[in-house]
């Protein structure tokens, strides 16, 4: 049985002391029954002193992003060996705003997700349609060549280690959000993308989460849906009751 996850991205919001706030709030405020795997993803700042407040806790803490490269001189990157030195296990791949904003390409993509996997690291990988993409009806061919570019050539063993977050460009942080119908249907369309390239038993085991202004309004609806696995949550995340109500939604 494939895991329900709700990640909470942070982006490049809260500093040390509001990082400890939220923390504070989130243990308190979370229930510890949840069936879901809980995750957030501080800044790189704040990665380590994240990790050691959360320990003993069911709330696992994830990077917002790495560096492809082992070693070497790449001023201000992070790589994979410095984030397992302070317990990070997860790391988040490809995120839109990483594509948008840094010129993130798949190929890119897949070089981080190898090293990513060298280290025996969860990927969370994002990808999604373009607003265009959507209205000229190309949203499905976008998905599917940018799973095939970055994740379809590593072998069937490394999907153990992935955890898919499709998130509808359009619908991040404007307020917009694919219906729940739209993100199932595009939810069990990658579910059978990998089937076809893989097999049946990788396409039903992988988490699938849906990311696009999730909110505790409509958390409940879109987690309902047969395919949706669960949420990456961006500005609700960073709010301990309004994460923890996206959290109990599942």
């Amino acid at each position: 049985m494939r895991k329900k996850i709700v990640a909470g991205n942070w982006k490049m919001n809260k500093n040390l002391a509001e990082t400890g706030v939220l923390i504070s709030e989130l243990k308190t405020t979370l229930e510890q029954s949840s069936d879901a795997e809980i995750i957030v993803a501080p800044t790189f700042t704040n990665l380590y002193y994240a990790f050691e407040e959360l320990k003993g806790s069911d709330i696992k803490v994830a990077a917002q992003n790495m560096h492809q490269a082992e070693h070497g001189a790449f001023t201000g990157e992070i790589s994979a060996s410095m984030l397992k030195s302070v317990g990070i296990e997860i790391v988040i791949l490809g995120h839109s705003e990483r594509r948008a904003y840094f010129g993130e390409t798949d190929e890119l993509l897949l070089e981080k997700v190898k090293t990513a996997l060298k280290h025996d690291m969860t990927i969370i990988f994002c990808f999604g349609e373009e607003l265009e993409d959507r209205k000229s009806e190309k949203h499905f061919s976008v998905v599917e060549t940018q799973l095939k570019n970055a994740l379809f050539g590593l072998d069937a063993a490394s999907w153990k280690n992935i955890v898919l977050a499709y998130e509808p460009v359009w619908a991040i942080g404007t307020g917009e959000t694919a219906s729940p119908e739209q993100a199932q249907e595009m939810h069990a369309f990658i579910r059978s993308t990998i089937a076809k390239a893989f097999n049946d038993s990788i396409a039903e085991e992988v988490s699938i989460l849906y990311g696009g202004s999730v909110k505790p309004a409509n958390a409940k609806e879109i987690f309902a849906k047969p395919d949706v696995d669960g949420g990456l949550i961006g500005g609700a995340a960073l709010d301990a009751e309004s994460f923890a109500a996206i959290v109990n939604a599942i």
